[in-house]
């Protein structure tokens, strides 16, 4: 989209168009960025790690815009810094989110009165500051490096009062492709490898996205002054195996920390002070840590300390370093399920039927980078994915995509998602899953299960629109048919009782109520309600602990 050279708001429109095409770009270099990495340990995911990054950003700023260019930008900017923050993975990711979140932040400060070449080059250059303050120790001929290239060259482009947004973007994704080039200058173990440096090729794949989308134009490929192509082979092992030291640190740990500002100055000097690659972002509240160490117990227990850590990650570099230099890693066998669960309930019924669980639901997706660790650390090589969520589908389906085509597993794994929209098909799906079955078979009847059952839910209504049982009002009970707001009232059992009658309008057998949080006995009554009224089907009641929804139904 065109902007005028004295416009000072950057419209939500280039942002969305912005993230989609930085995504897809990611997706395709994902591969030959990971194979970049001539560490043995910090990143060897760099180019998965920053992908999950901007895509749970991407899906972040997406639901909170509805998916329309005309919603509130500041609401959906804040939304897409923090999905960056929630969905890093790695150095690289978590580096790269707190960059993502600083330009954001500046977009959405920027006053009618400031110019869009202006605004876009002082967010490269905040963006620059924040990755430089988040790491502990910053490194020259990374991606550090890189981001500091391409934000002086718009500093120094947008001083012209005549420029636009999108040349600083083209004048940075060039600074930032000739920065890269010149990595291998400045480290030497890039140099003997032979390859720049993958979180500087990341982002620059980024900020040639951003240009592509201002101009349209693509941008020219990236060589290495060696006089060799950048983009190597995988190469496992090239480094000397005395690079991974008995006295380097042996984990990576990674989590999210609810802490005060107050309490991360005293957290970065004890975590530095444990090991190294050590990053901390966040803000609000809300904090993404990453570090290297021996002692993972102290490092989560400093966590502790300053805040409430969750979401906790450990990796085992040794193990890592194993799988990538014998290709295969641990062998694989048997037939896992990942469950999406809405409420701490859920998860518990999933778990007994031998789920491996994800967190999410309703209003809180999982990011991809989550269902993707689950299927990849259970294990198995057959996994059937349930989302129990419409919104989750899609991100189930990319994490199984990503999974059957890595490199690195060899096609050891075959992933099925079924597409189950609610929480109560999760529940009927893996009620008939045999893992005695052939995988096509167990597949074909979980989802044919799933499908069969009709699902409704009740909610409260949040605002004032206009659904298809008509208007509603916020505190209206309103009853959810397959998606669809089908009843509007004011009293819960009543709507509860208007779903159920609808729902077993056209018969059925077996009637499941789910609990949700704060449901006074809702389910309860729903069950009593389908005694009086339907006394031959049979009702199992479940306490889920779901939020937002009161309760949740299905007829099978």
């Amino acid at each position: 989209m065109e902007e005028t050279p004295r416009s000072g708001i950057i419209e939500l429109a280039v942002v969305l168009r912005f993230v989609d095409i930085a995504t897809d770009a990611l997706a395709q270099a994902r591969e030959e960025i990971d194979a970049l990495n001539v560490y043995p340990v910090p990143d060897g995911d760099t180019g998965t790690n920053m992908y999950l990054t901007v895509s749970a950003a991407r899906d972040a700023i997406r639901e909170a815009a509805d998916g329309s260019p005309n919603g509130d930008r500041d609401v959906a900017l804040a939304a897409f810094g923090r999905g960056a923050l929630l969905g890093a993975r790695g150095n690289s990711g978590v580096i790269l989110s707190e960059m993502l979140g600083a330009i954001a932040r500046r977009i959405s400060a920027a006053t009618p009165e400031e110019r869009n070449a202006q605004v876009m080059a002082d967010a490269l250059r905040r963006a620059t500051e924040a990755s430089y303050a988040a790491v502990g120790r910053p490194v020259e001929g990374t991606m550090l490096t890189v981001a500091r290239a391409a934000s002086e060259a718009a500093v120094a482009l947008a001083a012209d009062p005549s420029v636009r947004a999108r040349d600083v973007f083209t004048a940075a994704a060039r600074a930032a492709r000739e920065a890269l080039a010149r990595t291998p200058e400045q480290l030497q173990v890039l140099k003997d490898a032979g390859v720049v440096d993958a979180g500087g090729r990341g982002l620059s794949v980024i900020l040639d996205a951003a240009e592509t989308a201002l101009t349209g134009r693509r941008p020219v490929p990236v060589t290495s002054p060696l006089g060799r192509h950048a983009i190597p082979i995988p190469h496992a092992g090239a480094v000397p195996e005395h690079d991974l030291s008995p006295d380097g640190p042996a984990y990576e740990v990674m989590y999210l920390l609810d802490a005060t500002e107050a309490a991360i100055p005293v957290l970065r000097a004890t975590l530095d002070g444990l090991g190294d690659s050590l990053v901390v972002v966040g803000g609000d509240g809300l904090w993404n840590v990453h570090v290297h160490v021996d002692d993972v117990g102290a490092a989560i227990e400093a966590g502790i300390e300053a805040g409430r850590p969750h979401r906790v990650r450990v990796t085992h570099f040794a193990e890592q370093v194993a799988e990538a230099r014998h290709g295969r890693g641990r062998e694989r066998d048997g037939r896992r399920i990942v469950a999406v669960a809405a409420g701490p309930g859920l998860r518990a019924l999933f778990e007994e039927a031998g789920a491996v669980v994800v967190d999410g639901g309703p209003g809180r997706r999982p990011s991809t980078g989550q269902v993707l660790e689950a299927i990849t650390a259970c294990g198995a090589s057959e996994v059937v994915v349930l989302p129990n969520d419409a919104d989750s589908v899609r991100v189930a389906q990319i994490a199984g995509q990503m999974v059957e085509n890595d490199p690195d597993l060899d096609g050891q794994v075959r992933v099925a998602v079924i597409p189950t929209q609610a929480q109560v098909q999760g529940l009927a799906a893996i009620a008939v899953h045999e893992p005695a079955r052939t995988f096509e078979q167990d597949v074909l009847e979980m989802t044919a299960t799933s499908r069969h059952a009709r699902h409704g839910a009740v909610t409260i209504a949040a605002r004032q629109a206009m659904t298809m049982a008509g208007p509603c009002e916020p505190g209206d009970v309103l009853g959810v048919i397959a998606g669809d707001f089908a009843v509007v009232g004011q009293d819960l059992d009543e709507v509860a009782g208007g779903v159920l009658g609808r729902l077993l309008a056209g018969g059925g057998e077996l009637v499941t109520l789910v609990s949700g949080e704060s449901a006074d006995g809702l389910a309860e009554r729903a069950a009593a309600w389908v005694d009086r009224h339907h006394p031959h089907v049979d009702v199992v009641v479940y306490d889920g602990g779901q939020e937002r929804y009161p309760l949740l139904l299905s007829v099978e």
